[in-house]
């Protein structure tokens, strides 16, 4: 028998289900409608239902602390989720500040943004509760600090959240014009002793890589060899189109351009970068091969690059034939190393790396041309 009634507190609307709940007449100053309506982006009832459930606790959570900043709740300084300052403020919660923060600075961005800045917000109100943005103290940013670490965070983890969390807080402060400070800034970190920088891969240990590149001779490794000899960030090379690759120049390279399922990392990160050793040889293999539009349609496509997937892939790789410290951003540090040992320019070094400017000068004029940056690209070849 086909089920025909719709999840609790779900429609269809061209076939797409939406949630939809009534705001509580307590509470119905808060709000500009008297519905909560938000589309749960999927057409399948098994998810639309757990979704429209999971909504539905996070709301009651959400007006549950609503309701609390105005009762007189017993024993109140015994609930983590009640503030011990500013009990009656009417300032704007950590979600308000959230949903304000993806709705104006969410716009072409991708959707890692989003997930991080969901991710860290959770943890604030985990730890510490929903609350008005003047009611958390530096003792309580201290607190969440203390519970990460608890959680196994590393330090690294921990900053990123911190900055998120800083970041979205310090928007709303000056959007809206409030008066009152950002309890998040100025957390001490310790350091993590057991966290370790990323490591340069040596010469040795990129041939032994780059030979067994050219040995297995897939996509998997056509996306390692292109990377060994180019110095591009992973993301950048797995979102390559096939027309970003020219080899029919007097000197090959790939040009760097934001898509629209693989944007770039800063404005520098746009850039050429001629192609030799093994790096030419995976270009060749990859335009020889191409069937579409994408590089590496395996982690690309129109909507998304996948390039964490990359990553686990190929670390996991990499680690068998070149050690267990070998990931592929390591061959990003032997770029910049390996251009050092040849007393490059630091200018061209940047250029060729897409690291940020240093200076103003750098600026100025088009940088260092083709055929200047394919001489110093020949002299860093392996084999």
């Amino acid at each position: 028998m086909v089920e025909t009634s719709h999840p609790k507190y779900t429609y269809l609307k061209r076939g797409v289900y939406y949630f939809c709940k009534a705001v509580p007449v307590d509470l119905i100053h808060y709000y500009t409608k008297d519905r909560v309506v938000q589309s749960l982006r999927t057409k399948s009832r098994t998810k639309a239902c757990h979704a429209s459930l999971t909504l539905a606790v996070r709301l009651e959570d959400y007006w549950l602390s609503l309701r609390l900043k105005k009762a007189e709740v017993p024993a109140a300084h015994l609930l983590k989720a009640v503030p011990s300052q500013n009990p009656n403020s009417v300032l704007p919660t950590i979600q308000d500040a959230l949903e304000l923060y993806l709705r104006v600075k969410g716009r072409n961005k991708r959707k890692t943004f989003f997930t991080h800045c969901n991710r860290s917000v959770n943890y604030v109100e985990e730890c510490l509760g929903c609350r008005s943005l003047d009611q958390y103290s530096s003792a309580d940013a201290a607190s969440l600090r203390d519970w990460l670490r608890k959680r196994g965070l590393s330090t690294s983890s921990i900053q990123r959240n911190f900055s998120n969390v800083k970041a979205l807080v310090n928007f709303c402060i000056k959007e809206l014009g409030l008066d009152c400070g950002n309890a998040f800034t100025g957390v001490y970190l310790a350091s993590d002793e057991e966290s370790q920088q990323r490591q340069p891969l040596s010469s040795e240990q990129i041939k032994r890589v780059q030979q067994r590149c050219y040995e297995i001779d897939d996509d998997v490794r056509w996306l390692v060899a292109l990377i060994s000899d180019t110095g591009m960030r992973l993301a950048e090379a797995a979102g390559l189109l096939v027309e970003d690759i020219q080899l029919d120049n007097s000197f090959p390279h790939v040009s760097l351009n934001p898509h629209s399922s693989r944007p770039l990392k800063t404005k520098s990160s746009q850039r050429t970068i001629p192609l030799v050793g093994a790096s030419l040889w995976a270009a060749k293999q990859i335009r020889a091969s191409a069937g579409g539009v994408f590089c590496f349609p395996r982690y690309t496509n129109h909507e998304v690059c996948k390039s964490n997937s990359a990553s686990a892939a190929m670390n996991k790789w990499l680690k068998t034939v070149a050690g267990d410290a070998a990931v592929i951003h390591g061959f990003r540090h032997s770029f910049r190393d390996r251009l050092r040992a040849l007393e490059a320019p630091n200018e061209l070094i940047d250029q060729l790396g897409g690291w940020s400017l240093q200076g103003v000068g750098q600026s100025y004029g088009r940088g260092y041309p083709l055929e200047n940056t394919s001489r110093w690209m020949q002299k860093i070849t392996l084999q």
